[in-house]
């Protein structure tokens, strides 16, 4: 009789854990996309719901509160969006894991029915003719586009003094970190004196504010991996190719691509399932046929890094002790694992001539591949790039970022033509050496990724004199190849750190393995402290 008292009590007591377990609330900020699938299956819970939820948070922490500012447009119609989403999922249609999910977009990716600015005033009211190629993609799976985010200014390197050495260029084209003329400054909400890091500075900090449930940057030498580390969060350059820059604002086609920033790394990959393709308006998509697999989801495994071999470039640690104490724990746990972790220095000839390179290739580009852009828009606009400058620089127009109007007019005067020997050179010679160099480094140590902390140094302040970095996240925009952050943890003054995990091309789906089972491992994402959770972040019951 005792056995089976024990017996009945230990079901009884199972049952109720299990009780428990399945009435454990979903959470805004912890759910991820197959989480809300599961309550959107279960009935517990509604795109409109879910939207509503959203917007209950930007009203709180955008509109009043911090005033984070991370948004430039919110979309009017995402509500009614919402509810025509809930009632084909009502009638049996459902698109995808994305129906029903909000999404932000950054404000350099082309969306008709919002206006489009490229963080630029002059733009202000601009609707382009049609969606981009992966807008497109996006609504047709589901996606609702929420807002669209903040972002430095023609992405922060469209006019820039970068470069020069004079102390007064350098101080007169110091545009503050996180701002444009459009949207104004952006804060970090882990730290408000601090910046969001660019360009996609507004969707990265809208992301970690819990704004909505991921978004989408461009990345030309750090511009979403950057905005990931500051804010903690997770964020991926991809291969160049496997996602369409059609209908984005270049900066320069020669490193530009678009990339997702999430909270959780299963977003990351259902985004990419979404979003990855071959696009006849982007001939650089054609490398990706072959290359993409049924579903990124698939490689979400812990015990991924079990026998990886991961190289850490140690050549940008060193310049922040905190950050350094962070990526110490991090390496720890990448053994725990049970990865190989070996020191993969880099040849001194590589980290000298790459921002020479980069150098040479951005302005060039910037200066005659926008007009290009601006040439599809509506009568009104600028329609050159020497209207960007006069325009920029002209009183009537009130333009509200000096510091972006003289870094124009340097670029202007300094860019080197596309047909200059330099710029060929950096572009025929230069780039291939880079990532030959690079393929070469990785093969030799037979090493199935190179780890580094993706910003050597935290959240910079807003306005204050950057202290010089060394960082490693221009080498993934010259070769082309892929680089994942992942949330690492937080310096002793509360800033967030992230470990990147850089590979060869087409390996996003080894190195969201990886990212997936360190996140797993570490839960090291951080919710801000000035933004913090809500009533109405309590969805559903599991």
């Amino acid at each position: 009789m005792h056995l089976l008292r024990s017996a009945s009590l230990a079901i009884t007591l199972g049952l109720a854990l299990a009780s428990a377990l399945r009435a454990q609330p979903l959470n805004l900020e912890t759910a991820t996309i197959a989480d809300l699938n599961a309550a959107f299956a279960a009935g517990t819970l509604t795109s409109e719901k879910l939207t509503q939820a959203y917007l209950a948070r930007i009203a709180a922490y955008e509109d009043q509160g911090p005033v984070i500012n991370s948004i430039i447009t919110l979309n009017p119609e995402a509500l009614a969006t919402a509810r025509a989403l809930d009632a084909e999922r009502k009638a049996g249609k459902v698109r995808g894991p994305l129906h029903g999910i909000p999404i932000f977009l950054k404000d350099n990716i082309d969306t008709f029915d919002l206006p489009t600015t490229g963080g630029s005033q002059l733009l202000a009211g601009s609707f382009p003719p049609d969606d981009a190629f992966i807008t497109k993609k996006l609504r047709a799976a589901g996606a609702i586009i929420l807002a669209k985010a903040n972002t430095s200014e023609w992405a922060g390197g469209g006019g820039s003094v970068t470069g020069a050495t004079d102390p007064e260029i350098l101080k007169k084209g110091a545009v503050p970190n996180g701002s444009s003329s459009m949207g104004g400054q952006t804060l970090n909400p882990h730290d408000l004196a601090r910046g969001p890091a660019g360009s996609s500075g507004g969707t990265g900090a809208g992301i970690a504010a819990v704004f909505a449930q991921f978004g989408l940057g461009s990345d030309t030498g750090g511009s979403v991996r950057g905005p990931s580390a500051a804010n903690g969060i997770v964020g991926l350059k991809p291969t160049i190719g496997l996602l369409s820059r059609d209908g984005i604002i270049p900066l320069a086609l020669s490193f530009d691509t678009a990339g997702p920033l999430t909270r959780h790394v299963y977003d990351m990959a259902v985004s990419l399932d979404v979003m990855a393709g071959v696009d006849r308006a982007d001939a650089a998509t054609r490398a990706a046929r072959g290359k993409i697999p049924k579903t990124y989801t698939s490689a979400l495994k812990t015990g991924s890094l079990k026998g990886a071999r991961i190289g850490v470039a140690r050549s940008f640690m060193g310049q922040d002790a905190g950050t350094d104490l962070v990526m110490e724990s991090a390496l720890a746990t990448l053994r725990s694992l049970g990865a190989v972790v070996v020191d993969v220095p880099f040849p001194d000839f590589l980290l000298q001539s790459r921002a020479s390179m980069f150098r040479a290739v951005m302005p060039s580009e910037f200066k005659a591949q926008i007009g290009g852009y601006l040439a599809t828009l509506k009568p009104g606009f600028p329609r050159t790039f020497e209207d960007i400058v006069r325009l920029s620089n002209d009183p009537a127009t009130k333009f509200r970022a000096p510091e972006k109007a003289f870094a124009l007019t340097y670029t202007a005067e300094q860019a080197l033509a596309m047909d200059d020997p330099v710029y060929l050179a950096a572009i025929n010679e230069g780039m291939p050496f880079v990532r030959a160099t690079i393929t070469a480094l990785m093969t030799r140590s037979k090493l199935d990724a190179i780890v580094y902390p993706t910003s050597p140094r935290p959240a910079v302040l807003i306005g204050g004199v950057a202290p010089t970095s060394v960082s490693a996240t221009n080498f993934a925009n010259l070769t082309g190849f892929p680089d994942l952050s992942i949330p690492a943890g937080m310096t002793p003054g509360g800033l967030p750190v992230t470990i990147s995990f850089f590979g060869l091309a087409w390996s996003e789906a080894k190195l969201l393995g990886f990212g997936y089972d360190f996140e797993q491992a570490t839960k090291a994402r951080v919710l801000p402290k000035h933004t913090p959770a809500l009533a109405s972040d309590v969805l559903s019951a599991r």
